[in-house]
């Protein structure tokens, strides 16, 4: 079992998961950012090939389940560090997706316990934003490979577009007032994110950006390399 935690993993219990999943499908903002992600997630797994077994982790409230589901002959596993998470999204998406998930693990990323080779692409989205620690990420990059028999998807925040720069102004500025505060998401230069998927022993394949030049979200497309 891995020692490695983090304090915003911890938090959702069955009230705190349904919240997230109103929150997610409520407004005209949360619903364009969700058509967007998932936008960019299909053109990942399409750049991964379309491949025929895929997990989901952290599935959070299965947000992109239906996307994942749009292959007919895949199969779907869903994995979560709250058992809630999982719950509230097999009780709250269509029950003809729901089915498509052929079984569910709660689990750290950092240490799934799942088999060597177990699916053909690990899907991770919106989690190495929150990972601060290059040794955290290269951890949890290299059981994501371990659990792999060919790809690994996933998503952060990265440099070199607009909203990074902006982000970057309003962090300096905080910082000359003196108004720091614990970091739970994090911006990452495009060259450390892509030293730390070096030091896993991964390969790119190829990125896909949100809005290219405007936001933050890439999407890596990655290779695990044969033994």
């Amino acid at each position: 079992m891995s020692t490695v935690t983090y304090e915003f993993s911890e938090k959702y219990d069955a009230e705190k998961a349904r919240t997230y999943f109103i929150k997610h499908n409520s407004g005209l903002k949360n619903r364009l950012s969700t058509w967007r992600e998932v936008r960019m997630a299909r053109k990942a797994l399409k750049l991964a090939g379309r491949p025929q077994s895929v997990l989901d982790l952290p599935c959070g409230t299965g947000r992109f389940w239906e996307l994942l589901a749009e292959e007919p002959g895949r199969t779907l596993y869903a994995a979560d560090n709250s058992r809630s998470m999982i719950d509230v999204g097999m009780s709250c998406r269509p029950a003809a997706v729901a089915a498509r998930i052929k079984d569910t693990f709660q689990c750290s990323a950092f240490a799934t316990g799942l088999p060597d080779r177990f699916v053909e692409c690990v899907f991770c989205i919106r989690l190495l934003h929150h990972i601060t620690r290059s040794e955290d990420r290269i951890l949890m990059l290299k059981e994501l490979a371990r659990i792999s028999s060919g790809t690994v998807i996933v998503s952060l925040w990265v440099d070199g577009n607009y909203r990074a720069y902006r982000q970057r102004l309003h962090e300096e500025r905080k910082a000359r007032l003196g108004k720091t505060t614990p970091l739970d998401r994090i911006l990452l230069k495009r060259s450390e994110i892509e030293s730390d998927i070096a030091a896993a022993g991964l390969e790119i394949i190829g990125h896909v950006d949100n809005l290219k030049f405007w936001d933050k979200w890439r999407a890596y497309v990655l290779r695990v390399k044969k033994a």
